[in-house]
């Protein structure tokens, strides 16, 4: 996309999640966007972090007018702490974003937990659809471990809270593996041209190890995202 095309695509996404209300994206709100395009935000992830700044909106009860899109400026600069974290891009941009909101150990699986339970009843992907299917014995399997870490996560410190990390980071893996075989080689092909695409703007920054890193971290942030999957060892 060009800045502008950028733009009128993000302004599509604000309206929608506003029910139809059109807030025009210019002045101001335009150069904060543009500058979003230009920090090569793709545009997936700062649409995420505008439905996380709907969700903390509607939260809060009844809305009172739409939202512009300021309002979402932080969650959209989380969203991308994040993604670059997550895919390896950190060092080659700059560090001046929001930094990322903390949560405890036993929240994040407490969370975990419902995410995966609600995805036994056949959750729908962001866009309507039916999102990629997990075998409900995989999610029974992860559950069931969950359940034991989240009992011992409150009180953790130094090594038992580090135990208890690695042993998400082995059910992240879990899920991931469970993710990959329910997509097949067609989802996975789309999904690593989609990653190709996001990172373009940092292709000449990176050496080529770092970015073959970068594009597999990429591909599978957006299986994790395809499949609706908690990140349970974090990102």
């Amino acid at each position: 996309m060009t800045p502008d095309e950028y733009c009128r695509a993000i302004e599509s996404h604000l309206t929608r999640k506003n029910d139809g209300h059109l807030i025009r994206i210019v002045g101001p709100a335009f150069e904060l966007v543009r500058g979003w395009a230009e920090q090569g935000i793709p545009f997936k992830v700062a649409g995420y972090g505008i439905d996380r700044a709907f969700e903390r909106y509607y939260a809060k009860g009844a809305r009172r007018r739409p939202l512009r899109i300021e309002f979402c400026k932080d969650d959209v600069l989380d969203a991308f702490d994040q993604w670059r974290r997550a895919v390896g891009v950190r060092g080659v941009i700059s560090d001046d974003q929001a930094p990322l909101r903390r949560q405890g150990l036993a929240t994040h699986i407490t969370r975990a937990i419902s995410r995966l339970t609600a995805l036994r009843g056949g959750a729908t992907s962001a866009d309507g659809g039916q999102a990629l299917r997990l075998a409900d014995d995989v999610l029974d399997e992860v559950v069931r471990a969950l359940d034991g870490l989240g009992v011992v996560a409150e009180r953790a410190r130094g090594e038992a809270r580090e135990r208890i990390l690695t042993d998400l980071a082995a059910l992240d893996a879990r899920l991931i593996d469970a993710a990959r075989a329910a997509a097949g080689e067609a989802v996975l092909a789309e999904l690593a041209t989609q990653a190709e695409d996001d990172l373009r703007p940092f292709r000449d920054r990176m050496p080529a190890d770092a970015w073959r890193q970068a594009r597999a971290a990429a591909q599978t942030r957006l299986l994790r995202e395809r499949a609706q999957l908690p990140a349970l060892a974090g990102e």
